[in-house]
């Protein structure tokens, strides 16, 4: 009697296996568009809280930013995309163009756009180069200011890894060169930190039960979303290829974007930094 139930039992999971359907999902459009979806530091000047000490007018700095232009430039982009708000896409265009035509031109106050940007786009031959910002501000600091708040604890636990796998990987951002600061901006796990302390954990703080960092996380999310419809709003035909280049927050963000977007596969950007 036992081993019988013991043989009913194996036929029903058998029976059970086998009915459960495979499902195959096509996520992607035949005609996808390849992307290229690099994070950089601020190269120039920046408004931003977190700085790092870089000479955007030293010669030696903009050699080794022109070499990773090289490696970049393999990917053959038709597209360049920038951290700029489109209504300035004229003067960008004229800038670039300008570039074009005399390499050697020397900006006043360069950044990740003429030093990287341009010169990736002058080693490709791309024609086309547009800005897809959105200016939204938002107050990221409000961990800070906020007393009574209902979560003491998450902030500082987190501060503290972070501390903790900095000094594990020997992490000095002032002190890097070009590649490594670049090949540190697009892994996927510093990815995933800039998302968290820019906005996610801010869901953490809360007072009286309301969570007013939720509110202020939702303002950034928001101005990513918009970057993003900047960029679905760009004119793309058969056979283009995008290079997209911002600071590595909004890169985390597109990265989570381009992976659902039907219209857009993302190519491994480490493999372009290598």
């Amino acid at each position: 009697m036992k081993n019988l139930f013991i043989t009913i039992v194996v036929i029903l999971s058998c029976t059970s296996l086998k009915a459960q359907k495979a499902y195959q999902f096509q996520t992607k459009f035949d005609d996808v568009v390849p992307v290229l979806n690099v994070g950089t530091f601020h190269m120039g000047y920046t408004s931003d809280a977190n700085k790092v000490n870089f000479d955007e007018n030293n010669k030696e700095n903009v050699r080794q930013v022109h070499e990773i232009a090289k490696k970049i430039a393999a990917f053959k982009p038709t597209i360049i995309l920038v951290e700029m708000e489109p209504y300035r896409n004229k003067k960008l265009a004229a800038s670039y163009q300008s570039y074009l035509d005399n390499p050697k031109m020397k900006f006043d106050n360069p950044d990740e756009i003429e030093l990287l940007a341009y010169e990736v786009g002058r080693l490709s031959g791309t024609k086309q180069i547009y800005g897809i910002d959105y200016q939204q501000g938002y107050y990221y600091a409000i961990h800070y200011a906020l007393k009574d708040q209902q979560d003491v604890t998450t902030y500082k636990k987190y501060e503290e890894l972070m501390t903790k796998n900095e000094k594990l990987n020997q992490i000095d951002e002032d002190n890097m060169n070009v590649k490594d600061l670049l090949w540190l901006n697009n892994q996927p796990e510093y990815l995933d930190y800039l998302i968290n302390v820019n906005a996610d954990l801010m869901t953490t703080v809360s007072v009286n039960g309301y969570s007013l960092g939720t509110e202020q996380a939702s303002k950034f999310y928001n101005r990513n979303l918009m970057m993003f419809a900047n960029m679905n709003n760009i004119p793309i035909t058969k056979g283009d290829r995008i290079f997209i280049l911002m600071g590595a927050t909004h890169t985390a963000f597109f990265k989570d974007f381009l992976r659902r977007s039907p219209k857009f596969k993302e190519v491994n950007t480490l493999d372009y930094l290598k």
